[in-house]
């Protein structure tokens, strides 16, 4: 999953992304300070100039650093994976020229180091991919990534995947080889090999891996044109404000329409419609702007003026909690907080029905979605009899107090600007007031949430966010045991809640085993149970995605998952 803010986004075989939101990011340092802004052009505006309004600013723009959703949506349009999931939620290559199978011997079984069985998978890069100022881009490139994937110290975002790949073998300078440590389904998924430049950044990451990640020329000098291979180049950027792309004069595939593409980070929710109706932007990134209320209600008031498209997403919104916290390692509160939630009101209330509750991190949508859950229907009484069998019996000033005097106090998080989620909180604050609860509200910028306080786990108790998904996407990233964030390992991985479970390790390791779906059905359903009764998070909603484009847009097209739309930026044009 990636962070709607994100997952990270995540490839399929991160484990979970986004997603936000999958798809959650500490400010990318020294972005170089453009000369003038961008023109927001309205339909009488400039023909071959777009500008796309989101939510968020990506905390850096180095691929294999942080995941949010803001760095997916920008990423696609100057950056290609090795592989993607197209529109038909199948894999295909990307930056690749034929998706390695077992049936085109592109793939075969072989033994590991060990004794055990993996896979190898060869890839070959197109001929005459370049960077943006010219340099070919080779398997050199991959090797680097690699070699920053692999080292512990860089804090790399998919570091499961780097495991995986024990070995990478170069033939030359666009065939490559993977050696996979595993037999699983997901063998030839790359959707997080993102090529980083050799020429450019070798020497920084060899100078100092622990401080790669701060060091990077995707912090210092953001529209250098040899950091981009997509159809566009990072021209122009203001930190925290908006990134403008041009076309690359070197882009080996097809050329886009757009002459510029500026996408401007507007975190308040409500001026995001405000330069929508002035004309400061052309449209709202669906991946990350308006949320579902508020897209209904500026359709409402201004739907024939745009295209709004409501596309089923995978964006999970929920609630993660930090389990090292005294008072939510209790499995009896972390119900309790389920049990006092009325999510059927709030969707009722806030998203007219059209947002279904979540019970679990798999999507309804998805095939391997299991019945044999735990809900949590709204249940009062059954909240208030958990919280006292968990001792918190005394009340004082109608909060709940345990033997010690301890107040049942606890802190919520989220992204600050975002009316929804703030109203979220409101609500959710007012209701766990009923049942004897404190619930203190501290919202923060994007950036500094998803790019530190959640990458760092420095919630002390709650966390809301989205994270982005897509088909059958196996969880090891945020559960596994083995990808809790510390300082020991730069804070690689996104187990964020902390969740730590040797059956759950177990059932996530078989699902990724099995070749067949019927072979991961059981073990799906383990994680599913798992999850909804031990609630390392508390299960919101699924969000739909809200696009609104102009109507001159053409091309345009969400897929439902965490691939973003610009991946095909190429197919945008105008009317």
């Amino acid at each position: 999953m990636i962070f709607e803010a994100a997952r990270s986004v995540h490839a399929r075989a991160t484990g979970l992304v986004w997603l936000a939101a999958l798809s959650l990011a500490a400010c990318g340092q020294g972005d170089s300070t453009p000369t003038s802004a961008p023109n927001g052009g309205d339909v009488n505006g400039a023909d071959k100039e777009l500008v796309i309004g989101f939510t968020q600013y990506p905390s850096t723009m180095n691929p294999i650093v942080d995941n949010m959703v803001a760095k997916t949506y920008v990423r696609a349009m100057t950056m290609r994976s090795i592989t993607r999931y197209n529109h038909a939620w199948e894999l295909e290559c990307n930056l690749c020229l034929e998706l390695p199978t077992f049936e085109n011997g592109l793939a075969r079984l072989q033994e590991t180091p060990d004794g055990k069985p993996g896979v190898a998978a060869t890839y070959e890069l197109p001929a005459d991919a370049t960077w943006g100022d010219g340099t070919p881009l080779t398997t050199r490139d991959i090797q680097l990534t690699y070699d920053v994937g692999r080292d512990t110290s860089t804090g790399a975002i998919n570091t499961d995947m780097y495991r995986r790949i024990y070995k990478l073998e170069i033939h030359d300078d666009t065939r490559f080889t993977i050696y996979v440590d595993r037999v699983t389904f997901d063998y030839n998924v790359l959707g997080d090999l993102y090529p980083l430049p050799d020429h450019i950044e070798r020497e920084i990451f060899e100078a100092d891996p622990y401080e790669y990640r701060h060091r990077t020329t995707y912090n210092a000098d953001v529209t250098n044109p040899g950091l981009w291979f997509g159809p566009y180049l990072v021209a122009e950027a203001q930190q925290g404000s908006y990134l403008t792309m041009r076309k690359n004069p070197h882009w080996h595939g097809e050329q886009p329409y757009f002459d510029s593409i500026t996408t401007r980070a507007i975190q308040n929710t409500s001026a995001m419609e405000a330069n929508l109706l002035s004309g400061t932007i052309d449209m709202v990134a669906g991946e990350l702007g308006l949320q579902l209320d508020q897209a209904l209600a500026f359709e409402s008031r201004h739907g024939e003026k745009f295209n709004i498209v409501y596309n089923p997403g995978l964006q999970y919104e929920h609630i993660d909690v930090n389990l090292e916290n005294p008072i939510l390692a209790d499995k009896r509160v972390r119900k309790a907080l389920m049990y006092g939630m009325d999510r059927e009101q709030m969707n009722q209330r806030i998203f007219a029905g059209k947002q279904p509750v979540a019970h679990t991190s798999v999507s309804p949508m998805d095939k391997v979605a299991s019945d044999d859950v735990t809900t949590y229907s709204y249940d009062k009484d059954k909240a208030i009899a958990l919280l006292e069998e968990a001792g918190w019996t005394e009340i004082r000033d109608g909060v709940r107090h345990n033997a010690a005097g301890e107040p049942l106090r606890i802190e919520i998080m989220s992204t600050a600007g975002n009316k929804t989620r703030e109203l979220l909180q409101q609500i959710i604050q007012g209701q766990w007031k009923e049942i004897g609860i404190d619930l203190r509200i501290r919202n923060e910028a994007p950036r500094v949430f998803f790019g530190q306080t959640t990458r760092e786990r420095r919630f002390s108790g709650l966390a809301l966010f989205a994270w982005v998904s897509s088909p059958e996407l196996v969880p090891r990233s945020t559960m596994h045991s083995t990808e809790i964030p510390t300082a020991e390992n730069n804070y690689a991985g996104q187990n964020y809640t902390s969740i730590s479970m040797p059956e759950l390790d177990a059932a996530i390791e078989a699902v990724e085993e099995g070749l067949t779906r019927e072979e991961r059905l059981p073990h799906w359903e383990t994680i599913q149970q798992i999850y909804s009764e031990e609630l390392p998070v508390l299960p919101l909603f699924w969000r739909p995605n809200s696009y609104i484009y102009p109507l001159w847009l053409r091309g345009a097209r969400p897929t439902g998952h965490l691939n973003a739309s610009t991946n095909w930026v190429e197919e945008w044009t105008r009317e």
